[in-house]
């Protein structure tokens, strides 16, 4: 062999051996970084993701205590292998490396199911349907919280984290209608994920104390689903009508929600159609609460800012009154029913062990 020939034959050998060593050393650079690890005791709704036995996995439904394989009741699919390097993206966690970088969410921006945006919260959601840039702490039938790696996700509040035990429940409400269920109120609870979980642990407890003494009020203790003089004419004039009939707006569920218009923006809120099914209020434990929740986390009333933010932002519980019904009671409209919504919210904070705070009338 010529020394030309010997070489090129070298050189070849050369070039094939360092692509021998290259090829998996590539392969295992592109292997998916590892997303969370799987918790036994953290809730998963469908699109939120965890890493097992090397695995990524994404749940397909709502999910608690189920370890990800691919048996069992099939909430999970296997996302494939990934390794804990970062030389690889991750996968159905959608980031690179060890944080995400998805867009941040724009209202009014319309978006597809599947899309995944940072919210103003800090968290991330992913589309499960087709919107125009609905509020994903709001409408959450269009927006499911979605986990990725770098702890950008966040865990809707289930009955095992939310601030008010299912004892302590029954202690407020001893003699409650069986339709408002403890279940129904911590499964509302995904929809608006700031409600008892935003400031201090005092501060949870007494927002949660304060919307259950509201509702106290409203239901007589939970024992009114709906209103006693159902011959009310609710139906205000609007482009939409009253497509359910004219007399059927009348007070359902936690707070007693009535009116077309109030029907019909907490049905698009929450990605129901209540304008036209209102009774849902009513047989539905989980969409009652939301209701409840709607009002409380999103309107002002004849106040001047939510009940949510005057609870989390030191106004008082007075504040809520005011929001919710201030209109008539405030103001020594009704010192009555006032002091009557006080007394239950002093009980609850008694129950939950935290104090009243100020400004308990308005």
């Amino acid at each position: 062999m010529s020394t030309k020939r010997l070489i090129a034959f070298l050189t070849a050998l050369a070039v094939a051996v360092g692509l021998a060593i290259l090829v998996p050393l590539a392969s295992s650079a592109s292997a998916a970084t590892c997303t969370t690890p799987y918790n036994a005791s953290s809730v998963y709704t469908g699109g939120m993701t965890a890493s097992y036995n090397s695995h990524n996995w994404q749940a397909k439904w709502w999910t608690q205590g189920e370890t990800p394989s691919t048996g069992g009741s099939g909430v999970w699919a296997d996302q494939g292998s990934c390794g804990s390097g970062s030389g690889g993206t991750g996968g159905t966690t959608g980031g690179t490396g060890d944080s995400c970088n998805y867009p941040a969410w724009a209202a009014g921006h319309n978006y597809v199911a599947g899309d995944i945006v940072k919210y103003t919260n800090g968290n991330y959601y992913k589309a499960s349907h087709d919107n125009p840039g609905y509020d994903p702490v709001i409408s959450t039938w269009y927006w499911d919280p979605y986990g990725c790696s770098g702890g950008g996700g966040t865990t809707p509040p289930s009955g095992g984290s939310f601030v008010v035990s299912e004892a302590q429940f029954n202690q407020m409400f001893p003699s409650r209608n069986s339709f408002y269920t403890y279940s129904g109120l911590t499964e509302a609870l995904s929809a608006y994920p700031g409600f008892a979980t935003t400031g201090s642990d005092t501060v949870k407890k007494q927002e949660a104390a304060a919307f259950l003494a509201n509702v106290s009020h409203e239901t007589g203790g939970l024992v009114y689903v709906s209103e006693i003089d159902k011959s009310g004419n609710y139906c205000a004039s609007e482009p939409y009508g009253c497509p359910a009939g004219t007399y059927s707006y009348y007070g359902r569920g936690p707070i007693q929600l009535s009116w077309n218009f109030n029907y019909k923006a907490a049905g698009d809120s929450l990605g129901v159609d209540l304008l036209d099914n209102p009774g849902l209020v009513e047989t539905d434990a989980a969409i009652s609460w939301k209701t409840g929740l709607w009002y409380w986390d999103t309107q002002t009333g004849p106040g001047t800012m939510t009940p949510h933010n005057a609870m989390v932002n030191g106004a008082g519980f007075g504040e809520t009154i005011r929001s919710i019904n201030g209109s008539i009671e405030c103001n020594g409209g009704n010192p009555a029913e006032v002091q009557d919504r006080v007394n239950a919210y002093q009980n609850f904070v008694s129950i939950l062990g935290v104090p009243a705070g100020n400004n308990l009338s308005c």
